[in-house]
């Protein structure tokens, strides 16, 4: 996707919308700038992990974006032998 922005007079640039909608940033992303043969990569920041401590069910739930009702081993077991048949 290909979107023009401009640079502001104080040296900011805005990210077009749809791409910050796609990458689910939120105000306040901290981004990592880097100068390539290119021109510029921006990379959001990655937070770093918390030494020593075990990340507990509730720290994980919400990365797979799952809207629906929880589900079990076994009917996740099934859901993954369902999809590999359709694959094979």
């Amino acid at each position: 996707m290909i979107q023009i922005t401009k640079l502001s007079a104080r040296g900011q640039i805005a990210i077009p919308k749809a791409i910050r909608t796609a990458r689910r940033w939120k105000p306040g992303t901290e981004f990592v700038v880097q100068e390539t043969n290119e021109g510029i990569l921006l990379k959001p920041k990655k937070a770093p992990k918390p030494k020593g401590k075990t990340l507990s069910w509730d720290d994980i739930v919400g990365i797979a974006r799952y809207k629906g009702p929880r589900r079990s081993i076994r009917e996740m077991d099934e859901g993954v032998m369902e999809e590999a048949r359709r694959h094979a």
